[in-house]
């Protein structure tokens, strides 16, 4: 049974000009244990998506689903007072920015006791010794003296691994990291992520890991879901995405990895992610896919079987090309 079922997920939002869609019929499963990867450009929907998931998105959003379940609850029909039990305690989540996500005048020491009184009832001797213990775990020197210590006090590495903290504070089944590298340096997003995963496999967590960079995805995910425009084109498993993706747009992610490229300038994606009042009529990603055709312009594409990674393409990719593409095309 999974631990996270999400099924056709979707998110709207109200704005002066009409419906946006951020979030367009995404599926996902997640086992216990298991470490999935989010991966899409910015604006493809994939912070939205886990957003809408831990009930944060604000009065403007409407969000529908089959299916939303969690460990054996249904997160559509339990009532607030059972999913503010859930959220923080067994289902966490680190945001992107650390200096944005702390509360500049609340001591750290505070910020992370906060969830142990709520969710687990300890007093202010064990909360204080739980908190030190956790930053210790989590690699800031000096754990003692940071409890006093304010957010603009520490670096964007320290915040983030209090961020880290704050989040398996209380042992949860289920981590979700949006990014958690974006603000930091490279020796700094090494660390990081480096701990993420030395706490994962310590805790038996299953991980969701949201980036846009494929180097991180390579070195930590067992599976993959890409996602573009606010739609799920591609599910594999790690080695098959990298060795024979089977959308375009995967394909011309992985092409665009410097360690990929034979020529002095890196290949691009020609052209931007669709807003709310550009949307292709057919497949969004038609306007920059090198093997649209008319049908790819004109209709919604299925998702193709299982063979193909349950890439959202007319023509799914096997070996680098394009499959039952039009003879007079081709040619």
């Amino acid at each position: 049974m999974p631990l996270l079922e999400i099924k056709n997920l979707s998110v709207t939002f109200k704005t002066a000009g009409g419906e946006f869609t951020a979030v367009d019929r995404v599926s996902l499963n997640i086992a216990p244990g298991e470490i999935v990867s989010i991966v899409g450009e910015s604006g493809s929907g994939k912070s939205v998506s886990m957003l809408a998931l831990m009930g944060l998105l604000p009065w403007t959003a409407t969000i529908t689903a089959d299916t939303l379940r969690f460990n054996g609850q249904d997160l559509k029909t339990i009532s607030k007072k059972q999913l503010r039990q859930i959220i923080g305690s067994q289902m966490a989540m680190i945001f992107q920015e650390p200096m944005t996500s702390l509360n500049p005048c609340f001591t750290i020491g505070f910020q992370l006791t906060e969830a142990l009184k709520i969710h687990l009832g300890m007093n202010r001797a064990e909360r204080k010794k739980r908190a030190i213990e956790l930053l210790d775990l989590v690699g800031i020197p000096e754990p003692q003296k940071r409890l006093a210590a304010f957010p603009h006090q520490l670096s964007g590495g320290m915040n983030q691994r209090v961020m880290i903290a704050m989040s398996i504070s209380c042992n949860p089944l289920l981590l979700i990291a949006d990014e958690p590298t974006t603000a930091l340096d490279v020796t700094i997003q090494a660390q990081i992520l480096d701990l993420l995963l030395k706490l994962q496999k310590e805790q038996n967590m299953s991980l969701v890991l949201i980036t846009h960079d494929m180097g991180v995805v390579a070195e930590t995910a067992e599976r993959v879901a890409v996602q573009y425009a606010g739609q799920q084109v591609e599910k594999q498993l790690i080695k098959g995405l990298f060795s024979d993706p089977h959308h375009p747009y995967t394909q011309a992610l992985l092409n665009s990895l410097p360690e990929r490229s034979t020529s002095r300038i890196l290949p691009s994606i020609a052209g931007v992610v669709p807003g709310q009042f550009d949307k292709p009529v057919g497949c969004l990603f038609s306007p920059r896919c090198q093997y649209a055709t008319e049908l790819c312009r004109s209709t919604p594409p299925v998702e193709a079987s299982p063979a193909f990674g349950r890439a959202l393409c007319h023509y799914p990719l096997a070996g680098g090309l394009p499959t039952n593409y039009p003879e007079e095309v081709s040619a």
